[in-house]
């Protein structure tokens, strides 16, 4: 009785001609140094197939190690959805053992913007570095490196800013600092940026002694002698003396 029903089913198998939906991969071709997808293009496409039996079987079981169907976008930013006739043909260039009837799809909509790259400035946020008491910078804040890349759609790369304040982490900071620090400015799922993680280091030293005081400025009206003296504090440079220099040079 078993071998007469597997006799009949292969008989079936061969005569036959069956109709099957099966998943087949895809890729879309376009210039993608141009252009980029607003939106997650599909990997497969769900197709509506005929053939003999034996020959659906194959692609039923196997559909996804098959090689993935060409579909042409020619003019990216004018594209708003796959043309299902074209995807119909190139589906049935490709297969030619079995039928393509149609193609379906939960979704048959594409956009398209243009690929833009812009070099951003990472500068450290100074201002909010957190210093132990007694603690202060003593050198330049080195970045490495201090401009990355960040590319996606125009629309999105258009807006962002030309330069990014990186706010440092460690809190009571005591000693000379160098650490990597994640940069968490760009994240779209869109956008890529040439590297996500910037090296940031400079030097730290202790006061021996408080801060002196600023004196408030005044100006006296009645003193004697040439209109630009001025009376200077050991270790302060006026603005006069910075001027003189600033010309010097």
């Amino acid at each position: 009785m078993l071998a007469a029903a597997l006799f009949w089913m292969m008989n079936s198998l061969n005569r036959d001609y069956y109709s099957l939906n099966v998943e087949y991969p895809i890729r879309f071709i376009y210039d993608d140094s141009l252009y980029i997808p607003v939106s997650p293009l599909p990997q497969t496409i769900t197709v509506n197939v005929s053939g003999v039996g034996w020959e659906l079987l194959g692609h039923s079981l196997l559909p996804l190690q098959a090689k993935p169907v060409d579909y042409y976008v020619r003019n990216p930013l004018r594209a708003s959805a796959i043309n299902t006739s074209s995807l119909t043909a190139a589906f049935a260039d490709q297969i030619k053992d079995v039928r393509v009837n149609y193609v379906l799809a939960d979704t048959l909509e594409v956009a398209f913007d243009r690929r833009m790259i812009k070099s951003v400035r990472i500068i450290a946020d100074s201002a909010r570095i957190d210093m132990a008491p007694q603690f202060v910078i003593t050198s330049v804040i080195n970045i490495t490196p201090s401009h990355i890349q960040v590319g996606g759609p125009e629309r999105l790369v258009s807006g962002l800013p030309d330069t990014v304040r990186l706010q440092i982490p460690r809190k009571r900071i005591s000693d000379n600092y160098d650490e990597e620090i994640p940069i968490l400015a760009f994240q779209h799922p869109q956008l890529r940026t040439s590297t996500n993680r910037v090296f940031v280091s400079f030097e730290v030293a202790e006061l021996l002694s408080p801060l002196p005081p600023t004196a408030p400025q005044t100006v006296s009206a009645a003193m004697p002698g040439p209109a630009n003296r001025t009376t200077e504090r050991p270790g302060v440079r006026t603005s006069r003396t910075r001027n003189r220099t600033n010309r010097s040079q």
